[in-house]
């Protein structure tokens, strides 16, 4: 291994002012080395006289043995020369030991001070700094911080993404035998990220990470069997890998007390639950409940959660608790749900201890992929209250789950390329939010670590990921991706089978949509006009954004009807085809026949009313 090369380039990348530091730190390096020097000096020494001592030893022998003859004498003297040739050898191969050791305790030293000033540190510039440890005790020979380096080069902190430099360190470490670096080359292969897209490969390569104690291997294997993915569905072998993250999570589930990561949707907008205040004035509170009574979601969950735990001022009152978190739950808000099934799973004067109602709850909001939904979902199945015991939702609350969080904010600060990789590995690892998330921003177009060419097909694997898992926005966009070639080749009968599964399954407004117009126009369905019109009828009822599209779409289609049932028709029906529309007006003619009659018809408003 020879991690000095690709340190040297490390540390550049890194961008750290390390120049304001080591006028401070000179001194103490200097000293240090001189200690170091004295040891090793002392050392040699002590060795030199240990052998000036044995030369003594020999030369008092050699008088007092005169009784002997020269060949005895001269035969002793050469076994003491072998002898002393053997300490010599011995004592050279003890001071590199020592000074190995000496060279190794500095490199822990360094992690371990890295690891202290990123526990501890607030700001980024703080931990940047952290990152310096990491980069000269890596450059000792230091596992542990060659994997904190190569996971920052992947991952991209601090704006250090180098993925070439990355690859390079961890396949490096995987000859070490690190499962971390293991699990790394597996993900990189499975996307073709830096490496070539190869599947079979990453499974050696998680097999290999999994067998040295790496969970995010061992859960991304469980995955992987759980559905089939370039492997032979096979549920024992999933529940086996399942089991050993559950084992290993479950000590720190059963303890922690924190609120888990909050696995923000990039298609969706997030509810903003933060106050900042330490007491709430009696005023304020009382506008909140005021506000509250109206209908404001986010200020019913946020006093919910005050009375709930008796924060800024307020009592603890389970029943204001329950009352406010149900208004806010009727209204379909995730957050609500899963603090009413917190009640109900703890048990109170409000909500009494009941497995059943809190599974209830938990469920509504972990559908919603909500946080602390699937954390208490996954302490139901986990200890099997009310439920059977099932793996897969506590393994996802595991710490790896804070990357959420991180990749979330390099999306928000336009580090795209960053976002991406740290939601595809929790991608792989199973987590549906993150395979909705890395299929939304590799479908923009934005990543610059993927071929273009590749960003389609990756995109809609993903998504049909995240369908199998439930997703309803995921199973229209497959339907899109098939309708109009994404990644894939146009057919029209997959992207109408897609569309049927989200209407019927989802009721998803937009797939009812999407199939009306395809019925309407006999696109890869036999064309049926009534079944248009009802689908039309249902999305409307369905959303109220509908309405409009909905609106102009029953317009243009009662229009075409109007005109069949005309007597003259199938004279102009000729005339229509001799004119060729789809050549002259292009393949969206009916969206300018739309916009036509609603000319129209505010011209003959405007007449009548004027």
């Amino acid at each position: 291994m020879k991690p000095l090369s690709l340190l040297i380039e490390i540390l550049i990348i890194l961008g750290v002012m390390i120049r304001n530091i080591e006028a401070e730190k000179h001194n103490k390096k200097q000293k240090e080395r001189n200690v170091t020097t004295q040891v090793s000096v002392n050392e040699v020494k002590r060795f030199l006289s240990h052998i000036l001592e044995r030369r003594k030893l020999i030369k008092v022998i050699y008088q007092r043995e005169n009784a002997l003859g020269k060949k005895k004498i001269q035969r002793k003297l050469r076994i003491r020369g072998i002898q002393n040739k053997d300490l010599s050898k011995r004592n050279k191969n003890h001071l590199r030991k020592q000074a190995k050791k000496n060279f190794t305790d500095e490199g822990d030293q360094l992690f371990k001070m890295g690891i202290k000033i990123l526990q501890q540190s607030k700001s980024q510039k703080q931990k940047a700094e952290a990152y310096v440890f990491f980069a000269k005790a890596a450059n000792m020979g230091n596992l542990k911080a060659m994997e904190k380096m190569a996971d920052a080069l992947l991952f991209g902190n601090f704006g250090m993404q180098n993925i070439t430099a990355a690859i390079q360190l961890y396949e490096s470490l995987a000859k070490e035998g690190s499962y971390k670096a293991q699990n790394a080359l597996g993900f990189l292969s499975s996307y073709g990220i830096g490496m070539e897209y190869n599947q079979a490969k990453a499974l050696i390569y998680y097999t290999f990470g999994s067998a040295g104690g790496s969970m995010m291997s061992q859960m991304i294997l469980g995955y992987r069997y759980l559905s089939g993915i370039n492997v032979l569905q096979n549920c024992e072998v999933a529940l086996n890998h399942y089991k050993k993250v559950a084992d290993y999570i479950a000590d720190k589930l059963e303890k922690s007390e924190s609120i888990p990561v909050e696995k923000v949707r990039l298609t969706e907008r997030p509810e903003n639950l933060s106050s900042n205040s330490e007491i709430l004035d009696w005023d304020i509170y009382q506008y909140y409940k005021f506000l509250a009574e109206r209908g404001d979601v986010q200020i019913q969950v946020s006093l919910g959660q005050l009375h709930l735990i008796g924060r800024k001022g307020l009592d603890q009152d389970y029943y204001k608790a329950l009352y406010y978190f149900l208004k806010a739950a009727k209204a379909g808000s995730a957050n609500a749900m899963a603090f009413i099934g917190k009640m109900y799973l703890e048990g109170n004067a409000a909500a009494p201890q009941n497995n059943a109602t809190a599974f209830k709850y938990f469920s509504m909001a972990a559908s919603k992929g909500n946080a602390i939904g699937l954390h208490g979902l996954g302490l139901l199945y986990f200890y099997g209250k009310g439920v059977p015991v099932l793996y897969k939702g506590v393994c996802e609350l595991g710490h790896w789950a804070e990357k959420f969080l991180t990749a979330y904010f390099a999306y928000k600060d336009g580090d795209i390329d960053s976002s991406l990789v740290q939601y595809a590995l929790l991608a792989e690892m199973g987590y549906e939010v993150a395979q909705s998330n890395s299929a939304f921003i590799l479908e923009s177009k934005k990543v610059k670590i993927l071929e273009k060419e590749k960003m389609y097909p990756m995109a809609l694997l993903l998504w049909n990921r995240a369908a199998i898992q439930g997703n309803a926005f995921a199973r229209v966009k497959i339907g899109d991706y098939h309708y109009y070639g994404y990644g894939t080749k146009k057919d029209y009968q997959t992207a109408a089978t897609h569309y049927s599964i989200a209407a019927d399954k989802y009721h998803s407004a937009q797939a009812m949509f999407n199939l009306a117009y395809m019925y309407e126009h006999g696109l890869g369905i036999a064309k049926d006009i009534h079944l248009a019109r009802r689908l039309y009828d249902m999305a409307a009822q369905t959303s109220p954004d509908a309405h409009i599209p909905v609106f102009f779409a029953l317009m243009k289609l009662e229009t075409v009807h109007l005109l069949q049932d005309i007597l003259f028709f199938k004279q102009f029906t000729m005339c229509w085809k001799w004119m060729k529309l789809d050549n002259t007006l292009g393949p969206y003619w009916d969206l300018f026949v739309i916009g036509l009659i609603v000319a129209v018809l505010i011209f003959l408003l405007r007449n009548h009313y004027g």
